[in-house]
């Protein structure tokens, strides 16, 4: 079992800038992907910005050019720099960390909350 811990989120204004870190309990090279997810109240999670083994990246479109998500494997931490933040961003954000080959397996982190005001 790993335990995933994120930290970092807050309140912030609109414009300014946070950072989030997921801290894993074990090594991160045992996950093919790590992804940051969010939760806004009233609606799904949904995905915000993933990462492979191999530093491939994706990112939601809503995202794209404002948010970096990186990953140190020797903290065994995946962060999700986050600029120019706006209303829109406020939710609930979820570390998750995925075995895509045998033995299969996701695990989820408790979730921070973000707050940007207007």
């Amino acid at each position: 079992q790993v335990q995933l811990v994120e930290s970092g989120g807050g309140l912030v204004q609109a414009g300014g800038s946070l950072r989030l870190s997921c801290a894993a309990s074990g090594s991160i090279l045992s996950f093919n992907a790590m992804g940051w997810y969010r939760q806004a109240p009233g609606k799904q999670r949904t995905l915000v910005a993933s990462i492979t083994s191999n530093e491939s990246t994706n990112y939601a479109d809503s995202v794209k050019g404002r948010f970096t998500i990186s990953r140190d494997n020797v903290k065994n931490t995946v962060y999700l720099q986050m600029n120019s933040l706006k209303p829109d961003d406020t939710a609930v954000y979820y570390c998750r960390a995925d075995r895509t080959v045998p033995p299969y397996f996701t695990f989820w982190g408790q979730g921070t909350q973000v707050t940007v005001s207007s």
